[in-house]
């Protein structure tokens, strides 16, 4: 994975204890949704599909800590809904931070300018701000005017502050090789954010749109053509070099859920956060108790289009630290 020096020594070290304690299933990084409600509605996703006694729910600020506590992840992804609606969402992030967590806070950005004062720049501390396109391309995803213009302000204003920020886009059916192509160029040489994560969407089954998700072979197509004349090797993805592989059809894994867990108002999320098979109350509960073997490509029907990196970066990230090529592969960021 694509990542700072110190962070990959740390997630290095965390991976050779799993290998020599010889864990099976253990957790790279937990999906942490504190809430549900957002002052969005995008139509690719289905999160404020939840009923209102849910969404008007805040997640405990001691009740996250417990569970990342208890999983033992040296990473954290919070989202949601909107993070930043929490009320104590900054406490959460420097609680997590204490604890040598590499904390990534995901944001739609129009609550960044309320909120900023209440954060401090760390290096284990990352803005994600999601952008899906270009101005048009973006508004249209997140089915608002001026998001995109609002999203680029506050990535200008982190970045003048001198926190890290990365960003989160995600590809339909109705993009292109040249908006791929676009989007990336625009966000790695003109905005310049520290780090790029991209994901084919998946078809989120409470998702308003159901009809522009990608398919497993539009989804390579799709990227093999944007990944060529060495655009994959320029631009600052925060991905292995196996996964982009993966996303090009160079590379195929068996899915690998239980390294990036969910974890939500309702409890460990099975298997993943885009589907909801039940719950489980802890991550070992969510381990020992869940099919693995019944879930990806090949296996349940609701998995055959998934792409997403929640169930193959894992397989990537473990693949890569299985091969010395791929670690200097990745090293090189080729």
């Amino acid at each position: 994975m694509s990542m700072p020096l110190r962070q990959s020594a740390r997630i290095g070290a965390y991976l050779l204890r799993q290998r020599l304690a010889r864990r099976e299933r253990f957790p790279l990084l937990v999906e942490l949704e504190p809430l549900f409600a957002c002052n969005l509605k995008c139509a690719g996703c289905g999160k404020i599909a939840q009923p209102h006694t849910v969404l008007r729910q805040r997640m405990p600020v001691e009740q996250a800590i417990a569970a990342i506590e208890e999983c033992g992840a040296p990473m954290v992804s919070i989202a949601g809904g909107e993070p930043l609606m929490h009320p104590q969402i900054d406490v959460l992030v420097r609680e997590l931070l204490r604890r040598k967590k590499y904390v990534f806070l995901c944001t739609n950005a129009l609550l960044v300018g309320r909120k900023i004062d209440k954060f401090e720049p760390s290096p284990r501390f990352a803005w994600v701000v999601h952008i899906d396109g270009l101005r048009e391309r973006h508004d249209q995803s997140v089915c608002k005017e001026g998001v995109f213009d609002q999203a680029v302000a506050a990535v200008r204003e982190l970045r003048r502050r001198g926190f890290r920020v990365n960003t989160n886009t995600t590809f339909f059916n109705t993009d292109t090789p040249q908006t791929v192509i676009d989007v990336l160029n625009y966000l790695n040489d003109d905005l310049r954010v520290d780090q790029m994560q991209i994901s084919p969407a998946y078809a989120y089954e409470k998702a308003p749109d159901q009809e522009h998700f990608l398919g497993v072979a539009e989804t390579r197509e799709l990227f093999a053509k944007a990944f060529a004349g060495g655009n994959r090797r320029r631009w600052r993805l925060n991905h292995t070099p196996l996964f982009l592989d993966f996303l090009e059809g160079k590379a195929d894994f068996a899915c690998t859920a239980w390294g990036i867990p969910s974890y939500s108002l309702l409890g460990w999320q099975r298997p993943c956060y885009l589907m909801a098979d039940g719950y489980a109350a802890t991550y070992r509960e969510l381990i020992e108790t869940t099919d693995w073997s019944a879930y990806g490509r090949g296996r349940d029907p609701r998995c055959a289009n998934c792409m997403a990196h929640c169930g193959y970066e894992p397989s990537a990230v473990l693949a890569t630290l299985g091969s010395l090529r791929e670690s200097l592969r990745a090293i090189r960021g080729s």
